[in-house]
């Protein structure tokens, strides 16, 4: 197996990563609010419930990749692109 080599992300991408975290988190959070306030059996099945249950996924998707962006990035501090982005002070 090749081994994968791992670049550091810039500092303004990680920067817009850990903010759009919270975007995506709570965007997550408030289709599955949506998702279980749907009033009774008879709303279980429709359209509002369907388009809450996409948006969960949807966002559920992104915070995952998201986050496993931000691992990567974490993972990847100690190699020379990393410390290139870094500013000397």
């Amino acid at each position: 197996m090749a081994s994968k080599r791992h670049v550091a992300l810039a500092p303004r991408a990680l920067r817009q990563l850990r903010r759009v975290r919270s975007v995506y988190l709570v965007g997550a959070l408030l289709s599955l609010l949506g998702l279980l306030t749907q009033e009774g059996p008879a709303a279980t099945g429709g359209r509002q419930a369907v388009i809450a249950a996409v948006l969960l996924g949807v966002f559920t998707f992104l915070l995952a990749v998201t986050l496993v962006q931000l691992w990567r990035h974490a993972r990847t501090a100690h190699c020379g692109t990393a410390r290139k982005l870094t500013r000397s002070v």
